[in-house]
């Protein structure tokens, strides 16, 4: 499995690169008739759309509930998540900020005493490196975050880190409405054992398909993650689901499932996002 993760990081980032909104961002309602663009949310999923929130726009997205269940080496635990929350807002035609914080976390492990508590701050920008406003062809961003470590004792990273992503969509089988969606992002990550950080690299590929306000998508993610004390790959299949509510709305949910022994057997979510 750990040569499969290998794979994935390998071959993914040769795939085309061309791109458009609705790829990696599954629900696209039309634009509202005053001159935004078409709604386009972060969630669900682990691919990021290269869109950009139309200047002046506050966009909220929330993790209503989380859940990831992990059966490893013995150890039974569960980690679960409420108002998981990304607030973006639009700076210029090109340019946004956002700013993602967890309120609730609850970790539970078999034998041993429940972790309640608070989850790190991320601030990060994103920006347009094609235009933001065209319908069709590529669409390309580069987006760069920090992660600020105000978690709880043993439910955050430990420490300041961060990364950078491009996220990349196109259309796939021109006419059949699917979308195609790379997310190539490395990471500077806190050792496990403390006292440093090291680097991590992973890729998301994600395949949409819209049914009228439904979008429908399947997602494949790898991860290598070079720590010191040894080197891990972690690998996901992901199915994704988003509705469009009106013109400014999605409800969305998703269903992580893994593809080897690193990686938390089961995550599942449903969340909710609104542009202002």
């Amino acid at each position: 499995m750990r040569i499969l993760a290998l794979l994935i990081l390998v071959l993914l980032p040769a795939l085309p690169a061309r791109a458009q909104t609705e790829a990696a961002a599954p629900a696209a309602a039309s634009a509202d008739g005053q001159g935004l663009r078409d709604f386009c949310a972060d969630r669900p999923g682990k691919a990021t759309p290269p869109c950009i929130l139309d200047a002046g726009h506050v966009q909220i997205e929330t993790a209503l509930a989380d859940a990831v269940f992990r059966r490893s080496g013995g150890v039974h635990s569960e980690t679960y998540s409420l108002g998981a929350s990304e607030v973006r807002l639009g700076l210029t035609s090109r340019l946004e900020a956002e700013v993602a914080w967890t309120p609730l976390i609850v970790e539970h492990q078999r034998g041993a005493p429940n972790v309640t508590g608070v989850g790190d701050l991320t601030v990060g920008a994103r920006w347009a490196l094609t235009n933001p406003d065209a319908k069709d062809g590529v669409a390309v961003s580069v987006q760069g975050f920090v992660n600020a470590p105000t978690a709880t004792h043993g439910l955050g990273a430990g420490g300041w880190s961060g990364g950078v992503r491009m996220p990349i969509t196109s259309p796939l089988l021109n006419g059949v409405g699917f979308g195609l969606g790379l997310t190539p992002e490395v990471d500077v990550v806190r050792n496990a054992a403390g006292g440093g950080v090291h680097m991590a690299a992973s890729t998301t590929v994600s395949i949409t398909r819209g049914f009228g306000d439904t979008t429908l998508g399947a997602e494949l993610w790898g991860q290598v993650d070079d720590d010191p004390a040894a080197r891990t790959y972690q690998a996901s299949f992901d199915l994704i689901a988003a509705r469009a509510v009106g013109k400014n709305s999605q409800l969305d949910a998703g269903l992580n499932l893994a593809l080897n022994r690193n990686t938390p057997d089961v995550e599942v979510y449903f969340g909710i996002a609104h542009r202002f």
